[in-house]
């Protein structure tokens, strides 16, 4: 993992990392145990580097980031500090990449100042109700995870395997011990399964129409979440949205088929 920074965003301290040089792209990371920015999107660094300057954050509650309780809408409280470390970076227009909970947050940033948005990418977010019905439920999954006799490497292996990667063979055992570790940091595990200190649930259905950013779907074919399907009526309600839809991935498609993943957002992003 590279060194590092911490920056103040709103009265709580957020960790990042800041890799490569170039135009500035934002990485959030998903909400599962243990999600850090780094260890949801590392094995694709290299190749995003490569001619941009990526920053790595680590949103509230998760990763080296300040643990602080959460009541109001998740997306929003969010998406306020989130602009807020932007504020103290000194960037004023970033692109985005995004998993799960990330993208939520990203759409909610380019709905409140769309001026600080380029291009948004984001993978496995469900920031509006699934028409067909709830995926895979995170709070049961955290609950599940946490309970028993608490956290365990076993059972970090086994939620990886089970809801965010279609070939649990390939699942690294680096990216189990890194979740692992990061899940059982005690201010972390104090929240995961405290749901009224995680943030008031929250429908980005009224804001979807003023996200002006043109938008990736970049979707894993057996997404347990939120499948292809999803992504379609999610694309329909924003106004400038496309889809793309990797096979044999599910939840995180940036680690199961880097390569691919990369290749695709480095050719949304450049897009003029």
């Amino acid at each position: 993992m590279p060194e590092s920074h911490r920056v103040s965003a709103g009265g709580v301290g957020l960790r990042y990392h800041d890799l490569g040089a170039g135009r500035p792209t934002l990485l959030l990371h998903g909400g599962g145990p243990g999600c850090t920015a780094w260890s949801d999107f590392a094995p694709v660094t290299g190749a995003l580097a490569a001619d941009r300057r990526l920053i790595l954050l680590d949103l509230p509650q998760f990763g080296g980031s300040d643990v602080p309780t959460v009541t109001e809408p998740v997306f929003s409280y969010h998406a306020r500090h989130v602009l807020a470390a932007l504020d103290e970076l000194g960037l004023s227009t970033v692109d985005l990449v995004c998993q799960s909970l990330g993208g939520s947050v990203a759409l909610r940033i380019a709905a409140l100042a769309p001026e600080r948005v380029g291009r948004i990418v984001l993978t496995g977010s469900v920031p509006v109700p699934d028409p067909a019905g709830p995926g895979a439920a995170g709070p049961s999954i955290r609950d599940t995870y946490f309970g028993g006799d608490g956290p365990s490497v076993e059972k970090m292996a086994e939620l990886i395997g089970t809801y965010e990667w279609f070939d649990r063979s390939g699942v690294p055992a680096e990216t189990v011990r890194r979740r692992y570790e990061a899940s059982i940091r005690p201010e972390c595990r104090a929240v995961a399964t405290a749901g009224a200190a995680r943030g008031a649930p929250e429908d980005l259905t009224p804001h979807l129409p003023d996200v002006a950013a043109p938008a990736l779907l970049l979707w894993g074919a057996h997404d347990p979440f939120a499948d292809p399907a999803y992504a379609l009526h999610l694309a329909a309600a924003l106004p400038r949205a496309d889809v793309h839809v990797l096979a044999r991935t599910s939840h995180h498609p940036q680690e199961e088929r880097p390569a691919a993943y990369a290749a695709t957002v480095r050719a949304f992003l450049d897009t003029e």
